[in-house]
């Protein structure tokens, strides 16, 4: 043996030294030979990794066989506590039903919610490196520029030449075009985008390629993946097909993975872009974004904007107001998935911390059910203390128990998610990025597993470290009465607890509902009822259509179609209606601005027609409604909004002023044939209004570009039902046409307030829940009280005491205990509700009527829930109770 030890692998010794001496020789002998006769046959490869495997295999044998020594025992013990607690939830059929759907419903709701949570906030960006992306946008503190704006394109050109901490810089310009291949066309959702924005998000194409520099003469397009399965069938060799699309005919050269949607899922195609060479400053609204250099931040970033961007006049000209604005411009950066995610992140957490409130009163509700269950179970545990369990073994026995309630509950709360995310999917708002592909991933049942172990501990360690007590040694031969003090008053400290925090869902809820209603009560200047919308595109050199006024001839023949369906009081049509595409915004000349030198006032603009002011019931303060020429391009006149008119005209008569937007001809004047009330665009919370001004459907120079997809308004009372009939004429008078955006403005208006009504309405089932189960708590904690006391009630009964007085004192023992709750539930709610300042409307965060209406009902519901087992109790039978006493 000897003379080959040297021949001996390290590992073969190093597995005979970690064996017992006394056989290790032998052992180590029975490897060698082994090892030499695989010498024979195997490979060194093999041979090498059979040798190492020995020691690993002697390791892992000691170490099972040391815990084998300790952990054995335990886990046969915990085998037969899961058996004991199987059987007995088993003979409490009603507790265990109870006590599992409460812990299903609020595991199931807290894994759907944060399910939508991780898909939206918590999962990076499929992107390279996304922390290194930011979104570069602009603000001009003391002008007249919105807080926020997009870019333009001297800003691109200049940060991509210039700016030395940023590795990479792209654009894009979100809109919609009509889009045609083979025999389908639809209007779809499109991005033009440089080519380097793909770069910049470090992308892949998954079929094809990327557009690059040397594309900028060719009209080539990048495809999504849904839009090429869905229409192409996901043929390869649609690379290098010409499609077309609205702005010319393009190639495709490529197509996106299916988890490429920027800026969102519904984006159908990007058109490649760049800025023309001879760039014309000042044309606002590009959306940049940026890819930090690896050794840079934002604040090193921020300064080399701001800076490059005051060189901008120098560099590309431009009119003395756009100077002023570059003079006060500001560079705005914030990380990229904190731009697409939006103000949305606040609702979502929420909503998370909704169902974590929820969880918690299904936890003291089951912790109350289990108190109530080791009462009566006393008798047991002092069995088991005089016959030699130890306190640990009564603690581990009531421990297991809550863990199976918990993961019984946790598989009921799997399945409510499975259901329950479709519906939240559905529910919310279109606007939450990446919402539909929210799934129950390992990472969401991850969770539930760890909010399975929260509620086994949060429900079942107070139970099980009041019952293990060495005290209850006393227990075996005394009477089972109402539990100790200690017991009641955990019990009542639980209601208390469930009370305060349904408290605070319920002033939550009843907040979001005053706010939804002031927003249902805010006058946009329009009406919402009884009016239809839509839009369509038709192909323009199909109908002799070659310039402006001949398209405007064309909507006002289709005008007339549209009116003599039945029913159809008035129609108009609006390049940008409000709550959908709101308005652009420009600025415009008056002879006041030139007489006076100032800066040319900032206003929204919007085109409209025919009879659109009626159709939208916006009221003509002053002149006119708009006046259809014979000939459209004569004498072109628009109408002013309120705002607009003392913006522009302040302490003057409009009528008859003239003005035309600044970047126009000189000769492009508009007549002002009539003032309107102000109206919302956008948003129902902001109500100061908007300068808006609407400009003719044809006129001289910049008036007269073609309106070639107004959206169509109809005034009708059957305006819900129009849909079928609008799609039949528009087949009948421009077949190739797709209509789309078809909805009433009573639609529009409520997806304006969706996201506010969607936390409502989540917010509100929560509060219910909430309440819900704190009233079955306090009932349950009640009627265990009477359960226990019907000796007591029998004596008193016997005594002369009066059923009445008796309903009063158990009624008034609850509402008690849910008053004190109400108490500590309203000083949590005043500090909890602050987190929905940003979602209120017209209402503070701190609003005693509400406080007051929400408390009364706990109270009520309070009530309620004493006065039946109180009504219970006053009916016990005297003689019944002593002789089962």
């Amino acid at each position: 043996m000897s003379a080959g030890r040297s021949r001996v692998p390290l590992s073969l010794r190093l597995a005979a030294w970690l064996l017992p001496r006394d056989v290790r020789e032998e052992v180590l002998g029975d490897l060698v030979e082994a090892w030499n006769a695989k010498e024979r046959s195997e490979s060194w490869f093999s041979r090498a990794a059979w040798t190492w495997k020995q020691p690993i295999a002697v390791l892992l044998a000691r170490v099972q066989a040391r815990n084998d020594a300790r952990v054995l025992p335990s886990v046969a013990r915990v085998s037969v506590d899961l058996r004991i607690a199987a059987r007995s939830l088993a003979r409490a059929p009603t507790f265990t039903l109870v006590a599992v759907t409460t812990l299903a419903i609020a595991i199931g709701t807290n894994t759907a919610i944060f399910s939508v949570v991780e898909t939206v906030l918590l999962d990076p960006l499929d992107f390279t490196e996304p922390d290194r992306l930011v979104s570069i946008r602009g603000t001009a503190p003391g002008s007249d520029m919105p807080d926020e704006f997009g870019l333009a394109a001297e800003f691109y050109v200049q940060y991509r030449e210039n700016a030395a901490a940023l590795e990479d810089v792209g654009y894009y310009l979100e809109g919609e075009q009509t889009v045609r291949a083979d025999d389908r066309v639809e209007r779809l959702p499109v991005s033009l985008a440089s080519h380097s924005l793909f770069s910049t998000l470090g992308v892949r194409p998954v079929l094809g390629r990327l557009p690059t520099e040397q594309d900028e003469d060719a009209q080539v397009v990048v495809l999504s993946h849904w839009l090429w399965t869905e229409w192409f069938g996901r043929d390869p060799e649609v690379i290098g097909r010409t499609i077309e699309i609205a702005s010319g005919p393009r190639t495709v050269v490529g197509v996106m993975g299916p988890s490429f949607g920027f800026p969102h899922e519904r984006v159908a195609a990007w058109l490649h872009d760049l800025p023309s060479e001879e760039i014309r400053p000042g044309g606002f609204g590009w959306e940049l974004v940026g890819r930090l250099a690896p050794d840079a931040d934002q604040v090193v970033l921020a300064g080399q904007l701001d800076e490059l961007a005051s060189r901008l006049p120098e560099r590309f000209g431009g009119s003395v107001e756009y100077a002023r604005i570059i003079e006060q411009h500001r560079p705005v950066l914030r990380s990229l998935e904190e731009e697409l995610v939006g103000d949305i992140a606040a609702p979502l957490w929420i909503l998370l911390g909704t169902a974590g409130i929820v969880l918690l009163i299904a936890c003291a509700n089951v912790a109350n059910l289990l108190l109530a269950r080791a009462e009566d179970r006393r008798r047991s545990f002092a069995v088991r203390r005089s016959l030699g369990a130890t306190r640990g073994d009564l603690l581990r026995a009531q421990m297991v128990e809550a863990l199976v309630i918990a993961a019984a509950g946790g598989v009921g709360g799997v399945a409510i998610a499975v259901g329950g995310i479709p519906l939240l999917v559905r529910g919310a708002p279109e606007s939450i990025p990446r919402l539909a592909s929210t799934t129950l991933d390992p990472t969401a049942l991850g969770f539930t597993a760890s909010i399975v172990l929260f509620a086994a501990l949060a429900s079942g360690l107070l139970p099980a470290l009041r019952f293990s007590n060495p005290a209850l040694d006393g227990t075996l031969s005394s009477r089972l009465q109402t539990g100790t003090r200690s017991t009641r008053f955990a019990r009542h400290a639980l209601v208390v607890a469930q009370s305060a925090a349904a408290l605070v869902l319920l002033v939550g809820s009843g907040l979001l509902v005053q706010s939804f209603l002031a927003l249902n009560r805010v006058d946009p200047g329009y009406e919402t009822e009884d009016v239809f919308t839509f839009q369509m595109a038709p192909v323009l050199r199909d109908h002799g259509v070659t310039d402006a006024p001949s398209l405007a001839r064309f909507h006002y023949a289709f005008m007339e179609r549209l009116a003599a369906l039945p029913d159809v009081e008035s129609v108009g049509l609006t390049l940008m209606l409000p709550l959908d595409e709101g308005a652009e915004v420009t600025r415009v000349v008056t002879d006041r601005t030139i007489a006076t030198g100032g800066l040319e006032p900032l206003v929204r603009v919007t085109h409209a027609g025919g009879q659109y002011l009626r159709a939208m019931g916006i009221e003509v303060l002053l002149g006119s409604d708009f006046e259809r020429n014979a000939d459209p391009t004569e004498n072109p006149q628009a109408v002013v909004s309120q705002s607009a008119a003392e913006l522009l005209w302040p302490g003057e008569t409009p009528l008859g002023k003239r003005f035309r937007p600044s970047d126009a001809d000189s000769s492009s004047w508009l007549t002002v044939s009539g003032v309107v009330e102000d109206v919302i665009l956008e948003d129902f919370r902001r109500t100061e209004p908007e300068p808006l001004v609407y400009l003719p459907l044809v006129g001289h120079d910049r008036a007269s570009w073609p309106i070639t997809t107004p959206a169509y308004v109809v005034k009708s009372p059957r305006a819900a039902a129009l849909g079928p009939e609008i799609r039949d004429l528009v087949r009948e008078i421009a077949p190739e046409a797709p209509v789309y955006h078809m909805s009433t403005m009573s639609a529009l208006a409520a997806r304006a307030v969706a996201r506010l009504s969607f936390t409502m309405l989540t917010l509100g089932v929560a509060a219910g829940l909430a309440i819900v189960l704190g009233a079955v708590g306090l009932y349950g904690v009640l009627s265990y009280v009477v359960s226990q006391r019907t000796h007591e009630i029998g004596i008193r009964m016997a005594l002369g005491a009066n059923a009445s007085g008796l309903r009063r004192t158990i009624v008034a023992q609850g509402t008690r205990v849910v008053i004190l709750g109400v108490m500590l539930g309203a000083v949590g709610a005043a500090v909890l509700t602050r987190a929905l300042e940003s979602l209120l409307f017209g209402v503070p965060a701190v609003h005693m009527p509400t406080y007051a209406m929400m408390a009364g009902l706990m109270i009520a519901v309070a009530l309620l829930a004493s006065y039946l087992p109180a009504r219970r109790a006053s009916a016990v039978d005297p003689m019944t109770a002593l002789r089962a006493d």
